[in-house]
């Protein structure tokens, strides 16, 4: 009959240690609700730049972020409610750096900047311009890209104002060409949003050359020579 076997502790500790260890549980830090909303937000500004109002659901949004579809509910009421945060964050964003650039006093650097500041935005944020140029499919308290050119342009009224008092213009007529110049530096970004070509400084300088130009060989009281007159 064998006798028993004597067992050495610290064998037994040594051995027991040199087990693999379980895999720990990762503990996930909880976002603040600023800062899901935050997340919420940049999720809901990719898809919607990708996929449009229509083609984004809040299941999508949702899955993205790792939540349920009540935690979007919660911060924005739904879909909707997201999206008109994004479009306001964005218009604001786009007035600011237009509104802000417009420092030089000659109105011809006030044009290149008034240029850059569009061109730039639609390179920084290219995103956020997708969103705007796109027709609202939901009625928006915040505006749509229509009114941020028109607010846009009402900055630049005041300058032609000016210029067109100190050449003897009427400058009653200082809105109507100012909503001519900034849509035409917004129909054009529009167009450079996917063609990128020529390089952003090249397309600003055509821009300043044809309104600036335009501009320099105003007529007081332009006529017409067609038969048409009314």
């Amino acid at each position: 009959m064998m006798g028993s076997v004597a067992t050495d502790s610290s064998t037994s500790s040594s051995a027991s240690s040199d087990r693999p260890d379980k895999p720990r549980r990762v503990r996930r830090t909880r976002m603040t609700g600023a800062e899901r909303r935050q997340q919420l937000l940049e999720i809901g500004r990719t898809l919607f730049a990708a996929k449009g109002f229509e083609g984004t659901s809040v299941e999508e949004i949702a899955a993205k972020a790792g939540v349920s579809k009540p935690v979007v509910y919660e911060h924005f009421g739904g879909k909707e409610g997201l999206y008109a945060v994004v479009v306001d964050r964005e218009m604001r964003q786009l007035l600011d750096m237009v509104t802000s650039s417009l420092t030089a006093g000659h109105p011809r650097e006030l044009c290149e900047q008034a240029a850059f500041a569009l061109l730039d935005y639609i390179e920084e944020y290219t995103d956020g311009f997708r969103i705007l140029v796109r027709d609202s499919p939901i009625p928006q308290s915040t505006g749509s890209f229509a009114s941020l050119i028109s607010d846009i342009a009402t900055q630049v009224e005041d300058i032609l104002g000016r210029e067109f008092k100190a050449r003897g213009f009427d400058s009653k007529l200082a809105p109507l060409y100012a909503q001519a110049l900034v849509g035409m530096v917004a129909l054009t970004g529009q167009w450079w949003l996917d063609e990128r070509k020529p390089k952003k400084a090249e397309v600003a300088a055509h821009l300043v050359n044809l309104a600036w130009h335009g501009l320099d060989g105003l007529e007081p009281r332009p006529r017409l020579i067609g038969h048409r007159k009314s």
